[in-house]
């Protein structure tokens, strides 16, 4: 039994219960649709580590004593998380990528090499990198007082005691946390399809547009971010085990 002939069954199938998802039988539109998740899943793999590098660069800062370098970080902070996601990437791709575009034009340095899709990785990693800070600020805040002491009496240096003992514990005392914003962040990456990125929230949309199966799409968009954040909390819950520091805090 070929490809084609399961395909048409199965639409078959679903149609005998009311959905429509003949456009799988449309070779354009099934590879724009299987296109569209694979850059979901891409969205996914660099939002989600840069979420954290920028979270853990932001908690240091806002952990510093300095406060020349505390301050910047803490307004950073509160204006990124108190402002809706949707909102900053607009003001980056439209507002922020037209002065940069305009800069290397005026400098003949070429076209902006800042796509879309790069502006939706920067965007989100920042914005969910917020909250990544404060959930690994208060994870370093909770690191016992002993234990700081006893790094001191080392030898170690503030670098030292903050790579080597702050957050390596900061990490799994806020584990839960950073496993919650990222399930999170997979689900934002929709936002995307606001500026013309094909995932697959834009990719349906241009789909249902035409044959009018809203329905159906959603209903696969979301079975596709079930999935992903499900496999993203089932990694965190396998972290969680394999870090957990037995009798740790007990």
């Amino acid at each position: 039994m070929t490809t084609d002939t399961l395909l048409v069954q199965g639409v078959a199938a679903f149609k005998n219960l009311g959905l429509n998802y003949a456009f799988v039988l449309d070779a354009s539109e099934r590879q724009a649709f299987v296109r569209g998740l694979g850059v979901t899943v891409q969205l996914a793999l660099l939002t989600i580590p840069g979420s954290l590098a920028a979270g853990v660069l932001l908690a240091a800062l806002m952990t510093s004593s300095r406060a020349w370098i505390a301050g910047p970080a803490r307004a950073f902070v509160e204006v990124t998380r108190n402002t809706p996601t949707l909102v900053q990437l607009y003001c980056a791709f439209l507002v922020l990528n037209m002065l940069i575009t305009q800069q290397l034009r005026d400098f003949g340095a070429g076209n902006n090499p800042l796509t879309p899709f790069v502006w939706v990785v920067i965007v989100v990693s920042l914005h969910k990198g917020v909250f990544h800070a404060e959930a690994l600020r208060a994870g370093i805040e909770a690191v016992p007082g002993t234990t700081l002491e006893a790094a001191r009496s080392l030898g170690f240096s503030q670098r030292q005691l903050l790579a080597r003992v702050q957050l390596p514990l900061a990490v799994r005392f806020a584990l839960p946390s950073l496993v919650n914003n990222l399930v999170d962040l997979v689900k934002m990456t929709a936002v995307a399809s606001a500026i013309a990125v094909g995932d697959v929230t834009y990719e349906s949309i241009m789909i249902w547009s035409q044959r009018d199966n809203v329905l159906e799409l959603l209903l696969l968009i979301l079975i596709w971010f079930g999935l992903l954040t499900w496999l993203v909390s089932r990694a965190g819950r396998w972290l969680e085990h394999r870090w957990r520091m037995p009798g740790y805090g007990q």
